[in-house]
């Protein structure tokens, strides 16, 4: 596990490399937020075909833009901006602190605004203007990622909680002060997995974008963006074929990948289909293999006076399944079911 935390490091000091050298005070908190962002996205789609590879968050596969690159953009985003906010709130950060804007206004019948409310508003500014600067080109491509990561930004604002305190004689609470939180950054990843979920594919203009006229090829790209909400996610390209292997694009296939059979989905409560052996092995053209490991721990140890404990060696078998490769075959099957990238 730690080989992965400290993977999950270095990949996120590669997607900050290129940020501007302003804002070095907030650094540090940065790239805590593109880890914790990178983290997450491996948790969402850890059972998925598409497992939020470290390629995927490499300059390589943030070429595409593609369904899952737009989860991508977005749960970065959303982590810096998060990190950031709560570092801020903590008194972490130099020249800032609580949001204290709205203390002493009446925010609805019998309760004011009071406390120490997270100021989004520092982290949203600060992770714009950190995170958006990686995008310099100008065409289709740069404006998804710019929009994705808005929308990440704004699952940050959009799952905010209002926490009260009661006053009054007795705990009668007949006033309430109540303040603005964070909330949980696993709640913020779930709320952007429903977005990735419904991500909507743009048709943008090709004809007027190849004009070689910049002014044409932005309006382009204004128009495409005309109808869609600023909080959801959007991507430009089908998502490649996840089950097989691609070394050109950094991907692994699902080959090797453990899955859950029916009857460990129940015994484990796991009613995700997206754990079972059909889709990620079977579906993609390959058999499930099933693994069996002994594994040797201490057990029914006994302290004897004084000083001196004796352990018994218990061994316990450990069942894996895993997809594996079909006898005489090469890979996956190519009259595989088709049922999309996840």
């Amino acid at each position: 596990r730690w080989s992965e935390v400290k993977r999950s490091c270095v990949v996120a000091s590669n997607f900050l490399m290129t940020g501007p050298k302003a804002y070095l005070t907030y650094a540090r908190s940065v790239q805590v937020g593109a880890q914790s962002g990178i983290a997450e996205c491996k948790h969402q789609f850890a059972w998925d075909r598409w497992n939020c590879p470290d390629s995927a968050t490499q300059l390589r596969g943030l070429r595409r833009a593609t369904r899952e690159t737009s989860f991508v953009h977005a749960i970065s985003a959303a982590g810096v901006m998060f990190t950031l906010t709560r570092n801020c709130s903590l008194g972490d950060l130099e020249n800032c602190g609580c949001d204290l804007s709205n203390n002493g206004k009446i925010g609805g019948r019998g309760w004011l605004w009071g406390g120490c409310s997270d100021n989004v508003d520092f982290g949203e500014r600060i992770s714009k203007q950190y995170v958006d600067a990686l995008e310099t080109g100008q065409d289709s491509r740069a404006a998804v990622n710019l929009h994705n990561n808005a929308a990440g930004r704004h699952a940050v604002k959009a799952m905010m909680k209002r926490i009260c305190r009661c006053h009054g004689m007795s705990e009668s609470c007949s006033v309430q002060t109540c303040w603005t939180q964070l909330s949980n950054f696993r709640e913020i990843g779930d709320y952007l997995k429903v977005k990735y979920n419904h991500a909507q594919m743009l048709d943008v203009d090709t004809k007027r974008q190849r004009a070689g006229n910049s002014a044409d090829s932005r309006g382009a790209i204004a128009d495409t963006f005309g109808s869609i909400p600023h909080t959801e996610l959007v991507y430009l390209e089908d998502s490649p074929d996840y089950c097989r292997r691609n070394g050109s694009l950094g991907l692994h296939g699902t080959e090797g990948r453990e899955c859950l059979q029916q009857q460990q989905q129940q015994q484990q409560q796991h009613a995700d289909g997206r754990r079972s052996c059909r889709r990620l092995c079977h579906d993609c053209g390959l058999r499930v293999e099933e693994r069996r490991t002994e594994v040797v721990s201490s057990c029914n140890c006994k302290f004897h006076w004084c000083c001196k404990v004796d352990c018994e060696d218990c061994s316990q078998v450990m069942v894996r399944h895993v997809c594996a490769r079909r006898e005489g075959g090469d890979g996956p099957a190519l009259r595989r079911r088709q049922r999309g990238p996840k």
